[in-house]
Formats: structure tokens, sequence, C-alpha cells
């Protein structure tokens, strides 16, 4: 009897789809409705790699590997790292009353 092998699921990476930055803004607007404060960190984490670890490492003056720590599930990085974090992928914080 002949076994079939079960193909592997592809796991999804949104950073591969967020080319322009409307979709970027949309992408992590969305995310700050959530409750989850780690689901903003995470779409944050996944603009930072569609922009290239690297370059935002660099425009923050942060290290690698202190941004990818800062921008991992579960960390609880300063409102200034998020804020450089931010600037540096040219996005803002927005606020407006609920309605």
């Amino acid at each position: 009897m002949k076994r079939f092998m079960q193909p592997e699921a592809a796991e999804f990476d949104p950073a591969e789809f967020l080319q322009d930055e409307d979709t970027i803004a949309c992408f992590l607007s969305e995310a700050m409705h959530d409750q989850d404060p780690g689901i903003f960190l995470a779409a944050l984490a996944a603009v930072a790699r569609a922009r290239g670890m690297s370059t935002i490492a660099q425009k923050t003056g942060l290290g690698r590997q202190s941004l990818y720590k800062a921008l991992a599930p579960g960390a609880n990085p300063h409102y200034l790292t998020l804020r450089k974090v931010m600037d540096a992928l040219g996005v803002d914080f927005s606020v407006r009353a609920r309605t």
C-alpha cells in the first residue's frame, strides 16, 4: 500500500506583501486596533523585515540583534524604541475619537 506524504504548508509572512506605504500604513493601523499589543508588535516586525532589518537598525541607531529582541513576540519595548522604529519606517501613530 502506498502512503502519501502530506505536503507541508508554507508559513505566511506578511512582509512579502508590504510593498508600499499605503499598504504598510493600513496594515499597522489595523494591528493597532487589536487589544493584544503583541499583534501590533508582530506587525511592526513584519514591516521592519519588509524594509530590511539592517536598514531599520541603522536608521534607529539600534543594533540588529537589539532590534530583533525589541520586536520579538512577548517583548515589551520602550515607547522611545517604538518611536524610533516608526520614524525609520516613515509612519506615525494616529489618535482619533471613538465613534
